[in-house]
């Protein structure tokens, strides 16, 4: 199989691939943020990495490195900034890398990208980075770009075998069921099941406070429990997301 990563291939064979054959790239877009005692820092970016790879698998496509910082942790969806280990950037600085890494892209002669967000907190700011880089590249570009979230490939039926008990929602999902599940499924070396916490489901009011409040977060930084995350739970969604990606891309850049 061909390599698919972009920095392990050297800048003769990623032109061709990228100018030649037309390959997809693919960029990660992630974050550097707490998922309790039991997930790496880099959950975010190295779930949305995963993704990506294997559908650049499917389809022929490059994976760039990731975007591995993302937008500030809040409190009702990544739990807050005040978890030391957490390391963010404002919305202006996230906006210029996007902008300025898909306009790279174009240079290089790049006809396709897709930004697998992993991150919840990101998503505007991905969007009006791309928003910039296209006004720069002019009314007609002969480059497109498809944004998306790897957790909106989720059916209901899938989510449902997962959570037979009712589906909290994605916001509350974090460090929780889905992402475990999904870490055990691709890197279950980095997965602690002894050390999942027993906290949650976090209850917040329906609107926020500056400062926020804090306190609601549950200690551990898990929004709601993970006990119930399986690698098989995580072999469903794996497959699920791969295949309804790989469809997408395919019917948008042929």
């Amino acid at each position: 199989m061909s390599e698919i990563l972009m920095n392990r291939m050297d800048w003769t064979n990623y032109e061709q691939r990228v100018r030649g054959d037309g390959a997809v790239v693919f960029l990660p877009c992630g974050a550097t943020e707490q998922h309790g005692p039991h997930l790496p820092l880099g959950t975010d970016h190295i779930l949305a990495h995963e993704v990506a790879a294997g559908v650049a698998r499917r389809v022929g496509g490059i994976v760039a490195p990731a975007l591995s910082y993302g937008y500030k942790s809040q409190v009702k969806c990544g739990g807050g900034q005040h978890f030391c280990g957490t390391t963010s950037l404002d919305a202006a600085t996230l906006i210029g890398n996007v902008r300025d890494t898909i306009r790279e892209f174009a240079r290089h002669g790049a006809r396709a990208v897709v930004l697998c967000n992993g991150h919840y907190e990101n998503t505007w700011f991905l969007i009006e980075g791309i928003e910039l880089a296209m006004r720069e590249l002019g009314p007609s570009p002969s480059l497109r770009v498809m944004r998306l979230e790897y957790w909106d490939f989720m059916t209901g039926s899938t989510l449902g075998k997962v959570f037979p008990e009712g589906f909290p929602g994605f916001a509350l999902e974090h460090a929780a069921v889905l992402e475990t599940s999904m870490m055990l499924h691709y890197h279950p070396d980095l997965v602690r099941l002894d050390r999942i916490p027993g906290d949650g489901p976090a209850h917040f009011p329906e609107y926020e406070t500056f400062p926020p409040y804090t306190h609601l977060v549950p200690p551990s930084g898990v929004l709601s429990s993970a006990r119930a995350a399986t690698r098989e739970k995580g072999d469903w969604l794996v497959e699920e997301v791969t295949d309804r990606i790989s469809a997408a891309v395919r019917k948008e850049f042929g």
